[in-house]
C-alpha cells in the first residue's frame, strides 16, 4: 500500500516543478507510470515518498512541425505519435507500434521510454538512426544533445522536447526480437537506406538491446555504391558486421546480455547477422 506520508505534486509550469524539486530533492518524476509499475512487480505498487507528476505541464504535451523537423513534447503518448500518420518518419512509427499493446501505448510517454533508467528501450533505435535531438532542462538552463550521445538525465534535469529530422528514406525495415509470450523488454534492429539515381546515398543499421550496436565503417564504406548491390558487396557488408560482433563491442555485449539475464548472447548475434543478410539481399542483384 502507499506510504501514508507520500506526497504527489502537480506543477503547472517549469518554475513550479523546479521549486518543488528544490524543496524535495528526493522527489521522483512521474510521466505515464508504465516503467514504474513494471519495476514494482506488485499488484498494488508502493509509491515513493515524494512524487512530481508531469501531467499538468502543458508544454510537455505539445507537438509541432516545420519543413525540417517534427518536435514532440516528452509527455506525448506513444499512440498519439503513431496516430499522427505520415508526418512521422516510418522508422519511428514502426518501432512504436511494436511496443506492448494499445492499452500500454495509450499511457506510456515518449519521454519515459527515452529516459528509462535501467536500459535503452525501443525508441532509442529510431531516435539514433534519425539523428534526433533531445532538449534537457534544469532550473537554470537548457541544452540540446543528440540521441546517439544521450545516456541518462543528470540530477534534477528534465527531458522536455524531442526534435526529429524529417529527411526521407527509401527503405525502412524494423524487427523486434522478443521471446514469444514473454513480458521481457526485448530488443530491436533497424535498417535504413536512401538511394539517389540508383546510387547508395546513406545506409544505417542500428541494434538496441542490452547495448547499442552500430558498425559505422560499413555505413561509410558502401556510400556511392551502385544499386542493386552485387553479391560480393552484399556479403562484404555482412562480414563487416560479423567482425564487429566478434570484437571488443561483441565481448561487451556478451557481458551486458548475461548481466541482464539473457543467457543466449550468441543467439542474439546470430539473429542480428541473419536480419542484416536478409536486408542487404533485398537491395542486391
Amino acid at each position: 500500500m502507499a506510504d501514508p506520508l507520500s506526497q504527489v505534486f502537480f506543477p503547472q509550469g517549469f518554475q513550479d516543478l523546479f521549486s518543488f524539486w528544490n524543496r524535495f530533492p528526493d522527489a521522483v518524476l512521474y510521466a505515464g507510470g508504465t516503467g514504474f509499475i513494471r519495476e514494482q512487480g506488485r499488484r498494488i505498487p508502493v509509491l515513493k515518498r515524494n512524487i512530481i507528476c508531469l501531467d499538468k505541464l502543458e508544454e510537455l504535451h505539445r507537438i509541432s512541425r516545420t519543413e525540417r523537423y517534427l518536435e514532440i513534447g516528452a509527455m506525448v503518448k506513444l499512440n498519439q505519435i503513431i496516430q499522427l500518420g505520415k508526418i512521422v518518419p516510418e522508422a519511428l512509427t514502426r518501432c512504436l507500434q511494436w511496443i506492448a499493446g494499445p492499452q500500454i501505448r495509450n499511457i506510456a510517454t515518449i519521454g519515459g521510454n527515452i529516459c528509462y533508467p535501467y536500459r535503452r528501450l525501443d525508441s532509442s533505435v529510431p531516435m539514433i538512426a534519425l539523428d534526433a535531438q533531445y532538449e534537457l532542462r534544469t532550473a537554470q538552463s537548457s541544452r540540446w544533445i543528440t540521441a546517439s550521445r544521450f545516456s541518462s538525465v543528470d540530477n534534477q534535469e528534465l527531458l522536455t522536447r524531442i526534435r526529429v529530422p524529417l529527411e526521407p528514406w527509401t527503405y525502412t525495415w524494423y524487427r523486434k526480437f522478443r521471446t514469444a509470450g514473454s513480458n521481457e523488454a526485448g530488443a530491436g534492429i533497424l535498417f535504413l537506406m536512401r538511394n539517389q539515381k540508383n546510387t547508395l546515398a546513406n545506409i544505417k543499421v542500428i541494434y538496441s538491446g542490452p547495448a547499442i550496436l552500430r558498425e559505422k565503417n560499413s555505413e561509410t564504406m558502401f556510400l556511392g555504391k551502385h544499386l542493386p548491390l552485387d553479391q560480393k558487396d552484399a556479403e562484404a557488408f555482412v562480414e563487416c558486421w560479423r567482425a564487429y560482433l566478434s570484437g571488443p563491442e561483441g565481448a561487451e555485449f556478451n557481458l551486458l546480455a548475461e548481466k541482464e539475464g539473457n543467457l543466449h548472447p550468441e543467439l542474439m548475434k546470430t539473429q542480428i547477422i541473419n536480419f542484416i543478410r536478409t536486408m542487404v539481399q533485398r537491395i542486391s542483384d
